[in-house]
C-alpha cells in the first residue's frame, strides 16, 4: 500500500477512535504488510476532564506538596520523565484541547512577532484579537484560538506566544514553582492529568 495511504488510513481511524465520545481508552494495532503500528488514544475524555480534575484538585495537592520537600533537580527530574513518556504517546493534534478552551498570554514581544508576520500594525492585531482580562493581562478575545486550524494545528506555529510554545510547562526547569500552575492544567491537558496520576 502507498505510503500516502497508509498514513490517510491511519488518520482516518484516530479520528473514528477521538470523535466517539463512549470510548475511553483502546489501543488499537494496524498491519501494513510486516509493518505494525500502534494507536493509543487519550486516557480520559476532555468533556469529563474539568470534573475529574476537580475531583483529583486534593491528592494532586498533596502529592505536589511532598515533592517540595526534594531537591529541585530530582523533582525536574521525575517531571520530566513523566512528560517525555505521556507525550510520547500522546499526539497533542489528536487533542488542542488547550486552544479550544483557553487561551495564552500575550507579552509585548509576541504581539510584537505576531503583528510583523502577519503584515498589520501592532494596534491592528490588538482590536482584531486581544482583550484585556479582569486581571489586567492580555488575552485573546474569543476562544477557540482563532489561529487554530481544522486539523488541529496552527496557523502560527513557527511565531507562536511564547506560553503556547512552552505548554503545558511540564518540561520547563524549575517545577516546584508552578505547581498551582501545573494542577490547574490538569483540567485542560490529559497529558498534565497523566503525570500527576503517575507521580
Amino acid at each position: 500500500m502507498p505510503l500516502i495511504f497508509r498514513k490517510l488510513l491511519c488518520d482516518f481511524v484516530v479520528k473514528c477512535i477521538i470523535t466517539n465520545q463512549n470510548i475511553k481508552h483502546h489501543n488499537i494495532i494496524i498491519y501494513f504488510g510486516t509493518q505494525r503500528k500502534r494507536f493509543e488514544t487519550i486516557k480520559y475524555p476532555l468533556e469529563t476532564l474539568p470534573q475529574l480534575a476537580a475531583s483529583k484538585r486534593r491528592t494532586f495537592k498533596q502529592k505536589l506538596k511532598s515533592l517540595k520537600k526534594m531537591p529541585t533537580k530530582e523533582v525536574d527530574r521525575e517531571i520530566h520523565q513523566l512528560h517525555e513518556k505521556a507525550f510520547a504517546r500522546i499526539n497533542c493534534l489528536n487533542c488542542a484541547n488547550c486552544c479550544k478552551t483557553t487561551g495564552p498570554l500575550f507579552v509585548p514581544s509576541d504581539i510584537a512577532r505576531i503583528s510583523k508576520k502577519l503584515g498589520i500594525k501592532q494596534k491592528q492585531f490588538k482590536q482584531a484579537y486581544l482583550r484585556i482580562d479582569e486581571d489586567g493581562d492580555v488575552v485573546l478575545q474569543s476562544l477557540p484560538c482563532p489561529f487554530l486550524l481544522e486539523d488541529n494545528t496552527c496557523s502560527i506555529y513557527d511565531i507562536a506566544p511564547k506560553a503556547c510554545r512552552e505548554y503545558p510547562h511540564t518540561d520547563m526547569v524549575g517545577q516546584q514553582k508552578i505547581f498551582d500552575l501545573t494542577i490547574r492544567n490538569a483540567a485542560i491537558c490529559p497529558g498534565v492529568m497523566e503525570i500527576l496520576d503517575e507521580l
